[in-house]
This record gives C-alpha cells, sequence and structure tokens, in this order.
C-alpha cells in the first residue's frame, strides 16, 4: 500500500513540477539555479563519499534505538545496512551543502544525526556556524562522533536522547535560529510539533528543511498545513525535501520544482 501511495504522490508531483522559467520570484530563481540545480563539485564532497564506501563494507554491529515512525523498539544492526537504510543519498546530501553554502548560516540545527553524513554535508558547507544535531539513539549518535573526529568535524555538538526530553532545552538556549534540518521522526504530529517549537525563533534570514514529505500519508499533511501556515513565505516542494522561508520581504508563494 505505502509502495502505491509513493508512486503515486511521484507521478503527482512529476506532473506538477516546473523548472526556471515559472519563477518570477528573484530569490528563488537565484536559488533554483545556484542551488538547486547546481551540478558543481566542492572538494568536501569526496570525503564524505569515502566515509560513505568505508561504512558501506563494514561489518560492525551497533545498537538502534529507534523512537520515530516505526515505533519505539532497539536492534543490533549491520552499519552497511544502516548506512543504505537511513543515511541521506549523496544527491541530496550535495543539495544540502550547497543550500548551506548559499544561505551561510549562523547556526544549524539537525533533527536525527543518524551515522552523521548529513551533518558532516551542512557543517562542511560553514564551519565556522554552531552545529547541533540530535539523535535518539546513543548508539547511532556515538557512531557518528566517531565519524565527525575522522573528517576532523569536532565542533559539532551531538545531543543525545528522545527528542522530547532533548529539545526543549536546546530550544531554551536559542535566541534565534537560521538553518534547521528535520529528518528525525517521519510522523504528522511529531513534525508539526517540532515545527511549531522552532517556529518563533525563525530569523528572517531562516530556512527550515524538511526530508520526506512523501513519505507517509500523514507526512504529506503535515508539509500542506507547514505550507498554509500564515508565518511562512516562499515554500518549494522537490519531491522529498521541502524548503520553508521566513523572510517577510517575500511574497507568500509555493513552488513544485524539478530537482
Amino acid at each position: 500500500m505505502k509502495n502505491i501511495f509513493a508512486l503515486t504522490e511521484y507521478l503527482r508531483y512529476l506532473s506538477k513540477a516546473k523548472g526556471a522559467q515559472s519563477i518570477h520570484s528573484p530569490f528563488v530563481f537565484e536559488l533554483y539555479n545556484k542551488v538547486i540545480c547546481d551540478p558543481g563539485d566542492y572538494y568536501e564532497f569526496s570525503p564524505i563519499e569515502q566515509l560513505r564506501q568505508r561504512l558501506l563494507h563494514s561489518n560492525e554491529i551497533i545498537e538502534v534505538d529507534d523512537f520515530g515512525a516505526s515505533g519505539n523498539n532497539t536492534s543490533r544492526k549491520k552499519v552497511s545496512d544502516t548506512v543504505q537504510l537511513s543515511a541521506i543519498p549523496s544527491k541530496q546530501g550535495r543539495l544540502l551543502f550547497r543550500l548551506v553554502n548559499f544561505l551561510q548560516p549562523r547556526n544549524i540545527i539537525e533533527l536525527g544525526t543518524s551515522l552523521g553524513i548529513s551533518t558532516l554535508y551542512q557543517h562542511k558547507a560553514r564551519p565556522e556556524a554552531e552545529c547541533i544535531t540530535l539523535e535518539g539513539s546513543p548508539g547511532l549518535s556515538a557512531f557518528a562522533g566517531t565519524n565527525f573526529r575522522v573528517l576532523k568535524a569536532t565542533s559539532i555538538n551531538r545531543i543525545v536522547g528522545r527528542f522530547d526530553e532533548t529539545l526543549p532545552e536546546v530550544i531554551k538556549g536559542l535566541s534565534f535560529v537560521d538553518y534547521v534540518f528535520f529528518d528525525g521522526n517521519h510522523r504528522k504530529e511529531a513534525t508539526l510539533e517540532y515545527f511549531y517549537k522552532f517556529l518563533p525563533f525563525a530569523s528572517f534570514r531562516c530556512v527550515f528543511v524538511f526530508d520526506d514529505i512523501r513519505w507517509s500519508r500523514g507526512m504529506q499533511e503535515a508539509w500542506q498545513q507547514i505550507v498554509k501556515d500564515p508565518n511562512t513565505k516562499a515554500t518549494i516542494d522537490l519531491f522529498s525535501f521541502g524548503l520553508v522561508f521566513f523572510n517577510p520581504s517575500q511574497e507568500k508563494e509555493h513552488f513544485v520544482l524539478k530537482y
């Protein structure tokens, strides 16, 4: 049933997705051409992808606690399997890098570290920014910490524990947020809860990035509610990713763009 839903959503996306010629917003036009469609390579990509390849061949076993959409359970998994199932694909990781590089946020917050590949893509784009990544599973967070040390990304701040326990303390320490990547709990209720928790701290230059906006009907409904929220301005649907901007000088407009 889920596969049928995903296929239907992909076909619906293809029927609606437009290219640069449909974009009348100068900001979104520049973002589309310089970030979303940029085929360029950066020297930071190679070490991250080399790390991915090493992990894909690792037979090491780690304990994974899952508090997300699949329920609360603990299992022992091979690192190689975890990379294949959970790590962000190269194409999307590179998009996150380009987005951070383009926007130059002062802080980066990520919900859902996993093995740390997405974290590294974002951190390496702007090492000067404060980078906080939250992960519910101690085993995954510890393994990600090792990966950060291998790639000399030791300034990343890892927060470990269930989000309902750790997120309030993180938010308490914020005066603003420039960039948040939501990839930790793919349920409608949780996604909306996190959105509204961070919303009061969104700066005018802020972007919220939502992963897997078509993961399920619930995630699709959450995304639609976020798009309609009066506080959001430009919103961009890239099929899997959803981008949300808050600059009050922008017109409220929704874009479904080819990616």
